[in-house]
């Protein structure tokens, strides 16, 4: 059933009707120069505004004007400035004045049209008044409710995505260190330290962050190179900076999919795998990164399009809509990805 929720607090309410009472009163006690006839007038006047406001808030608005019923929400409000009209008129008349409407300058007498219509015109104004105040503060409480809801649904997405980028390299680095106990290499206790720093950064340090220093991610691609070259008999991997990045910040975990996937892919086959890393800040702003991988002339390019690349352009179009390049291309035997955002700096 559609309905609108009403959770304005109750001393805006307190506080709006008031003031306007308070306003209403003075503004016609010095336009007469009769404050006692303008408050007992308002007295009246605000006890039968209040409850049409609230009438049509709570009932006419949601049984008819939300259910597109205009027809039936006209007549219930003819009605109810009619009855409007009925309370007023005798309400004035036996507690304040057998002149009606005293502010015409002219007597005037029960059910005179002009009469009529000046107190309905004046209960609509009110009418319309308050209800785009109270409509406006609603819309204001939603729009910030919708704002916390997409943020919140934003970061749940966005870890989602990040949870997809590890799980199988803590796996196979796992294997590969079950294999190095086996055969008593050195090579494991170094090994197991920089596992522990890779999962001490994902665990903790990028835990409930959005970005993170550029630095502390290359230091976590370097470890993660070191342990992927067990994997391998040949790889030479450099990393190029090219520009100042001591201040640069940048999504955590952003790059590693690019990098997992230049061994997982330019692995295949190759005795000699070579990978180079660059990254480098424009004037305007932008880190430019790229990394290059040789990949032997039989591979099938097409596996290339695997779930890191998909990854990675999801949280790009979550973090950055459409602010940022991905671009992928091969040059002989190179397979090379450029990537291109905006960076925040400290």
């Amino acid at each position: 059933m559609n309905k609108i929720n009403f959770d304005i607090k109750p001393s805006y309410h307190f506080w709006f009707w008031g003031s306007y009472f308070v306003l209403n009163t003075f503004r016609w006690g010095a336009y007469f120069n009769d404050y006692e006839y303008s408050f007992k007038s308002n007295l009246i006047e605000f006890a039968l505004h209040i409850p049409l406001v609230y009438f049509n808030l709570f009932y006419l608005v949601p049984k008819f004007v939300i259910k597109s019923k205009y027809l039936q929400f006209s007549i219930c409000l003819l009605i109810s400035l009619f009855a409007i009209y009925l309370l007023k008129t005798g309400l004035t008349y036996y507690l304040i004045s057998e002149n009606i409407w005293p502010e015409a300058n002219r007597e005037y007498h029960p059910f005179d049209t002009n009469h009529i219509l000046a107190v309905c015109i004046g209960e609509l104004y009110v009418l319309s008044m308050a209800s785009s105040v109270y409509f406006t503060l609603t819309w204001l409480k939603e729009r910030e409710r919708n704002r916390a809801l997409t943020e919140s649904q934003f970061k749940i997405k966005l870890k989602y995505l990040k949870t997809q980028i590890q799980p199988h390299f803590f796996f196979n680095t796992l294997n590969n260190l079950y294999s190095l106990s086996l055969a008593s290499s050195d090579k494991v206790p170094v090994v197991i330290l920089k596992l522990s720093k890779l999962m001490e950064y994902v665990l903790y340090d990028i835990k409930d962050t959005k970005f993170v220093p550029l630095i502390k991610e290359i230091d976590y691609i370097e470890n993660y190179i070191e342990i992927e070259k067990l994997r391998f008999e040949e790889v030479d991997v450099t990393i190029n900076i090219d520009s100042d990045i001591e201040n640069v910040k940048v999504p955590p975990l952003l790059f590693i999919s690019l990098i997992e996937n230049a061994f997982k892919h330019g692995g295949v086959n190759n005795k000699h795998l070579k990978i180079k890393i660059n990254f480098r800040m424009d004037k305007n702003n932008r880190l430019h990164f790229e990394i290059i991988n040789n990949f032997v002339s039989s591979q099938d390019l097409n596996s290339k399009k695997g779930i890191g690349l998909q990854n990675t352009k999801s949280r790009l179009k979550l973090l950055f809509k459409d602010d940022f390049i991905l671009d992928q291309k091969v040059k002989f035997n190179y397979f090379i990805i450029l990537l291109q955002i905006p960076v925040y700096e400290n």
